[in-house]
């Protein structure tokens, strides 16, 4: 008990602990949203994870700090600390840094695939393979009702989906992306498919308003994959379900530079809790094992409430 007061008793680290409540980021991330040196907020980020408060996840050469639960008293006290720590004197410009953090990561996917949207397929394909999951996928989606994907690219999934919504949405951030799915969508003639431009954490969508969401290959690419989940559950209707498939856990660094992906994979265990907190239920885990070269793939359904 007494490491856990000694940690919490200085204003930057609670400061640090109100940030990582809101999302998961690096040390270098860190010293920009608190605008001091990286020894400073090491020193601090290693006293918090010695008394429990804080854990870490390892990703390639990247570790993402985050608030954690190995101390027991901690996590009892989380429900009321939480309200104080939005109390706090800097606490706006620690919001408005952090906003600019997510930003700087979202920018980033963007001008990428921007870039590449005429040889992403083959560049993904080509660059980190994954066995088929497609049709694994697609015999997953519920038939007919209204249908949205988010992260099209250029269509090739899309126009799959299609043959079995009677209303298929998509939406990319991308410009460059949607411009060649609406190419796709033009040559195929479907008068069901419509596509929007918009942010996988801000879907151009109202509340409840479609059965099932298909997100593929996309979470990886999240600034914040808790927030993109919790945005999925706004536009689910009542026992919607959501489909996703996205990489198992990887150790390919230079992914994040090839491919513009914010994280390597995921693992099973930390994208259903992750759903569970964002009010889903029904979570299922399937993994498809990649073979000679290729990485592993996560198939995940869930429900919402």
């Amino acid at each position: 008990m007494l490491a856990l007061f000694k940690a919490m008793a200085d204003p930057c680290r609670l400061r640090l602990i109100a940030v990582l409540l809101g999302g998961e980021f690096t040390v270098q991330e860190l010293t920009r949203i608190f605008a001091m040196g990286q020894s400073r907020i090491s020193h601090h980020l290693k006293t918090l994870t010695e008394a429990g408060l804080l854990a870490v996840k390892r990703q390639g050469t990247w570790s993402y700090y985050r608030v954690g639960e190995a101390n027991q008293l901690f996590a009892a006290m989380l429900p009321l600390l939480k309200g104080e720590l939005e109390q706090l004197p800097e606490r706006t410009a620690d919001l408005a840094a952090v906003a600019a953090v997510l930003e700087e990561r979202r920018r980033r996917s963007q001008e990428f695939f921007d870039r590449n949207a005429r040889q992403w397929d083959d560049l993904a394909n080509t660059v980190l393979p994954v066995p088929e999951y497609r049709q694994r996928l697609l015999a997953m989606v519920p038939r007919g009702g209204s249908l949205l994907e988010i992260g099209v690219g250029s269509g090739a999934l899309l126009m799959e989906l299609a043959a079995v919504g009677a209303k298929v949405i998509g939406v990319d951030h991308s410009p460059a992306m949607l411009e060649e799915s609406r190419r796709r969508v033009a040559e195929s003639g479907l008068a069901i498919v419509e596509l929007r431009l918009g942010e996988m954490s801000h879907l151009p969508l109202p509340d409840a308003s479609v059965g099932t969401v298909v997100a593929a290959m996309v979470l990886h690419h999240a600034p914040d994959p808790v927030a993109v989940l919790t945005e999925i559950g706004r536009v689910l209707t009542s026992g919607g379900m959501l489909l996703l498939a996205d990489l198992a856990r990887h150790e390919r660094e230079w992914a994040r530079e090839q491919l513009a992906d914010q994280w390597l994979g995921f693992d099973e265990v930390e994208v259903t809790g992750w759903l569970t907190s964002a009010g889903f239920v029904d979570v299922n885990c399937e993994r498809m094992i990649g073979w000679a070269g290729q990485e592993s793939v996560l198939l995940i359904s869930a429900a919402k409430i």
